[in-house]
């Protein structure tokens, strides 16, 4: 059963108001600490207000308080403070009612050094600047007029509104938005993703792929912006096929996706104006070309115009240029019976001179002596005929005479006994090179099987070999714990394993000596024997040549 209230006990806990609680805590908290020193890094300082007040933050790895410099305390500080700097602070502490929020109120500040975060962001930017993600040379142009753009931001913020009014105010043209975190710990992947996904659109596709990207952001504290100085999005940036335009925070703000960026806007507003021209303005411009263009053909015009009146009246009339062609046909006209008569007379007198060559007693005379040309070749080759028919038959009878059998009989004899005595010849020629050739096969056979490997193992050497099959020839190539096998005599082998230590009892040096000499030995020979098998060699060995 539920009491009523007039049943329920009196509580003799008092009564406070929340003016009066949030007044006792003020009082307590600057009764209790009064001057204190704070080191913290500077966070999210944008200088003073319109006021004259500075507010920002101080903050360390795990805790952060507001932080206020009144503006009569500001003009006296010798050191201002920085975005990111660690600092040593002087001040009270106290409460804010109106937020329930404490604060210290700072008189007196001091440069500590950078901060954490500021510290990492140099480091990154450094790293990323030695790899030449941020170098000029790759940074390409904007394009003049792109037919759409991408926008990488919130959706829901003013940002996206910021640009779409600016461009369709200047020149409106197409918007694809990506909407993505500006912030938390998946700001950066997402808006890594948001430029890799519009660098993989098809350029014919359903959707048109954008021919600028603008990743855009409001203006905030380092931490707020954190996301785009992660290392995924600054890669994304600078491997973007698509010219991109960073417009992340304020124009004191900066993040390493400004560096990676074809172009850096100070604020979002900023960069839709980098982003498209103004229509208006190149209407204009379009019109003033078009007119200078009318002008300047109109004005051609007229000149062509004037160089050709200047030309015709230059020109002569039709009858000056046809008054000398005139005199000239009347001239010719004049003169041409004249000229037929003097070229009829002139024919008729070659016509007659010929007439006196064809009379019938002058060929009659060249018939004579054309008869007497024909007698006299006649005989000539009569003579001519008789002489080669002699020089014919006095060959013919020699060639006969040589034809003779007991001729015939004695140069056969004669070619016989040449014959013989090239074929004894042959016979000794070819039993002298057999000689020297089996004599020079010999002595190759002899340094051939001197240089055969089962010769040397016949005398205590080995071959070992590795697990391909190759030679061994050195001790660093048996690694402990490797199989390998050795190769004796006769091709007999057997399997071996490295133990990676010397045999007890073995020096080095007797390693070395008992592995350049065969396990037995020949008896040494004679000097005089060894020089004789030396020089026999050699000269064996010089037949081979």
């Amino acid at each position: 059963m539920s009491r009523s209230p007039e049943s329920a006990p009196m509580s003799n806990v008092a009564e406070y108001s929340v003016s009066e609680i949030s007044g006792a805590l003020k009082r307590t908290v600057e009764e209790r600490f009064g001057h204190v020193r704070l080191r913290g890094e500077v966070s999210g300082y944008r200088g003073p207000h319109s006021s004259g007040h500075a507010y920002f933050s101080l903050k360390d790895d795990r805790a952060r308080i507001d932080a206020v410099i009144w503006r009569t305390a500001f003009s006296k500080l010798a050191f201002k403070p920085e975005e990111g700097l660690e600092v040593v602070a002087t001040g009270k502490l106290t409460t804010y009612p109106g937020s329930s929020k404490y604060q210290i109120v700072i008189e007196q500040i001091e440069p500590a050094g950078a901060g954490a975060l500021m510290a990492l962001l140099n480091e990154r930017r450094r790293k990323l600047e030695a790899e030449g993600l941020f170098a000029a040379e790759r940074k390409r142009p904007l394009p003049f007029m792109p037919r759409v753009i991408g926008v990488v931001t919130s959706p829901t913020g003013a940002v996206i509104r910021d640009i779409h009014h600016r461009i369709a105010d200047r020149f409106p043209v197409h918007l694809l938005v990506w909407p993505v975190r500006v912030q938390g710990e998946t700001s950066g992947e997402e808006v890594a993703r948001a430029i890799d996904g519009f660098n993989t659109f098809p350029e014919s596709g359903a959707i048109a792929r954008p021919d600028l990207i603008i990743v855009a952001r409001g203006g905030g504290s380092l931490e707020d912006l954190w996301g785009f100085n992660d290392e995924v999005v600054v890669r994304a940036a600078a491997a973007s096929a698509i010219p991109l335009i960073s417009a992340v925070g304020h124009e004191t703000d900066w993040t390493l996706i400004d560096h990676a960026a074809d172009m850096r806007a100070p604020t979002p507003t900023g960069a839709a104006e980098m982003a498209v021209p103004v229509r208006a303005d190149l209407l204009a411009a379009v019109a003033a070309l078009a007119a200078r263009h009318s002008g300047a053909v109109s004005r051609r015009l007229d000149q062509e115009r004037r160089a050709v009146a200047a030309t015709a009246r230059a020109l002569p009339s039709p009858d000056m240029l046809l008054a000398l062609p005139r005199r000239r046909l009347d001239e010719a006209s004049t003169s041409l019976g004249q000229c037929l008569r003097v070229n009829l007379s002139e024919k008729r007198r070659a016509y007659g001179e010929v007439a006196t060559r064809l009379a019938p007693s002058s060929l009659e005379t060249l018939l004579r002596e054309k008869r007497a040309d024909l007698r006299h070749h006649q005989s000539h080759a009569a003579h001519a005929v008789t002489g080669l028919v002699q020089r014919k038959r006095q060959r013919f009878e020699r060639i006969a005479a040589d034809l003779q059998p007991h001729r015939i009989n004695a140069r056969a004899e004669a070619a016989r006994l040449r014959l013989g005595t090239l074929g004894e010849r042959l016979t000794a020629a070819q039993a002298l090179a057999a000689t020297g050739r089996r004599q020079a096969l010999a002595s190759a056979w002899r340094v051939a099987d001197s240089l055969n490997p089962m010769r040397v193992l016949e005398r205590g050497y080995t071959i070992v070999r590795g697990p391909d099959g190759e030679p061994i020839v050195r001790a660093s190539g048996l690694e402990p714990g490797m199989a390998f096998e050795v190769q004796f005599a006769h091709d007999q082998r057997r399997g071996a394993v490295a133990t990676g230590e010397p045999v007890a009892g073995i020096t080095p040096a007797a390693a070395g000596d008992a592995a350049a000499e065969p396990a037995e030995t020949e008896p040494p020979k004679p000097r005089a024997k060894r020089r004789a098998a030396a020089k026999a060699t050699e000269e064996d060995q010089g037949t081979l040549f």
